[in-house]
């Protein structure tokens, strides 16, 4: 499910589920909160790098996971991440999202999860739960904390497909660079953060956490709750009925 690098003290997380786009599968997840797991707890690693497997960063959620599941397993399916991208918060080691090809849904919201955000010029940026006929279930309030209540709302409505440079502009990502150069200068940073004195890097996160995590879970809790009641309309079932019977 994942790739995991090094790098002296820079460690490279990769999602590699390429024939599934690297969706969110319960497997996934759970493989990507273990390994957040064993690198903060390894004092060599001082920053970590995420990213995926061409064709992209991440797909989001695995809905052909999520069509087989009922209602309370899909509450569960959904807590995992929710869990895993507070984490990615809560760690001491700053973690850097390189973000090529696509972050969609759930893949949209672990990227700006992360501390730092590089996108690529052509990288297409969506929320597309809204439209699919429900809301996201988890990381919205550190969304929310990146941009702004308000443009988190617009994005979340999810009828805008952006590149890079609107990724950029609205605050979703950190750092614009071309097509393909993504993960050198993720590393690149990553190395930047990694030669700093490791007490204050890791200080600066935990002063910051509760400006941008505060209240993260109950509000997961809430808009699962909602996603999970909206997952049984007509709109939403229609979408993941479609799914849960495609062939692999």
């Amino acid at each position: 499910m994942i790739d995991l690098d090094r790098d002296g003290p820079v460690a490279i997380v990769t999602m590699n589920r390429p024939a599934q786009r690297n969706a969110l599968s319960t497997g996934l997840t759970v493989a990507l909160d273990e390994a957040f797991a064993s690198l903060e707890d390894d004092p060599e690693v001082r920053a970590i790098v995420l990213t995926g497997a061409p064709p992209g960063f991440c797909a989001g959620s695995d809905l052909k996971e999520m069509g087989r599941c009922d209602p309370q397993e899909l509450a569960e399916h959904q807590r995992l991440p929710g869990g895993m991208t507070r984490r990615i918060g809560l760690m001491d080691t700053p973690v850097i999202a390189a973000v090529e090809g696509h972050a969609f849904g759930g893949g949209f919201v672990l990227a700006v999860c992360c501390d730092l955000v590089v996108t690529a010029e052509d990288t297409i940026w969506n929320l597309a739960e809204v439209p699919n006929g429900f809301l996201p279930p988890w990381g919205l309030s550190t969304l929310a904390a990146r941009v702004g209540p308000v443009t988190a709302r617009r994005l979340t409505w999810g009828f805008e497909r952006f590149l890079g440079a609107d990724a950029l502009r609205l605050g979703v990502a950190d750092y614009r660079v071309p097509s393909g150069e993504t993960l050198s200068n993720a590393m690149d940073i990553a190395g930047e953060l990694a030669a700093l004195p490791a007490g204050p890097v890791a200080a600066t996160k935990r002063f910051f956490q509760p400006m941008i995590q505060d209240g993260a879970e109950p509000f997961d809790a809430a808009a699962r709750r909602v996603f999970v009641e909206q997952s049984q309309h007509e709109e939403a079932r229609a979408v993941l009925d479609r799914y849960a019977g495609k062939d692999e």
